[in-house]
């Protein structure tokens, strides 16, 4: 019995892919963030070609939530499935499709991944999670941006979001509380239906239009079950025509997207990736 046991252990672990490194151009890991709100987390930074060739230029960024899914398949929760973030700024930067950009990699706090995404608290499959998105948010205002505005060229005023998931939540969250500070969204396949479609409310709250520049997707198979399908792009139906009733214009300052039968994964946010950098970030013309 031990022995089948043992074999069977050894035969699921060399059935586990052998994860793979995959960055693309130039990633450094300049720090660790050492919070004083919540955990330690080391930092990823994307930097373009042009920040070695233009010593003068300075740059937007782009922070991006689950960094450790960003740039590397090694790192990625799910082995070798990541963003390819890195691999599509290099090739719409290099083909002048894109500005070239900063992309700041936040990585999450592993169980604590919910409590700092999510703004309320709340029951999901029977436990309590929720509550923490505006320490969060001060953690990447008072302690990650500071860093990075003072150790790299970057343009302060000119700053995105971008996560899935419970990161889409965060994102858009923390983009209406603070337009100010970042100005561009990638809300990528958000769980609206969190808290009873708390972000809907809060997007029908508004009194008008923000300063921002959202793009807003899901897919069409985000949980395999045709029926939930239904209902979850139909919440994500009723954001667009929110933004819309608020003030926010289609191909201008919004942009929303349905791909069909596409999961709820990182396969499926690398390829709309690209598609969001070049409506957040279009090449500059002239």
């Amino acid at each position: 019995m031990l022995a089948t046991a043992c074999a069977f252990l050894l035969f699921a672990q060399s059935a586990l892919p052998e994860r793979r490194p995959s960055l693309t151009g130039s990633i450094e890991k300049p720090f660790r963030l050492e919070s004083k709100l919540l955990s330690a987390r080391d930092i990823f930074v994307y930097l373009p070609p042009q920040y070695a060739t233009e010593p003068k230029r300075r740059f937007p960024v782009l922070y991006m939530h689950d960094g450790q899914n960003v740039f590397d398949g090694a790192t990625s929760f799910i082995p070798n499935q990541e963003w390819k973030a890195d691999e599509a700024a290099e090739a719409l930067i290099k083909a002048k499709l894109i500005e070239p950009l900063i992309i700041v990699a936040v990585p999450n706090a592993g169980t604590e991944r919910a409590n700092e995404y999510l703004p309320t608290s709340g029951i999901l499959n029977g436990q309590k999670m929720g509550g923490k998105a505006d320490v969060y948010g001060r953690m990447l205002l008072e302690e990650l941006k500071p860093k990075i505005d003072k150790q790299y060229r970057t343009k302060p005023n000119d700053s995105g979001l971008a996560g899935s998931s419970f990161g889409g939540v965060i994102t858009l969250y923390l983009g209406l509380k603070h337009p100010d500070a970042f100005g561009k969204l990638g809300v990528f396949s958000p769980s609206l239906f969190w808290d009873n479609q708390y972000l809907l409310k809060q997007v029908q709250a508004l009194p008008g239009k923000l300063p921002l520049k959202i793009w807003l997707d899901m897919g069409g198979a985000e949980s395999g079950s045709p029926g939930q399908d239904t209902m979850i792009v139909g919440m994500a139906r009723k954001m667009d025509e929110a933004l819309q009733s608020k003030g926010w214009s289609e191909g201008r300052d919004l942009a929303y997207y349905e791909e069909g039968y596409a999961p709820h994964n990182e396969v499926s946010w690398a390829r709309r990736f690209p598609a969001m950098l070049m409506f957040l970030f279009p090449a500059r013309r002239g």
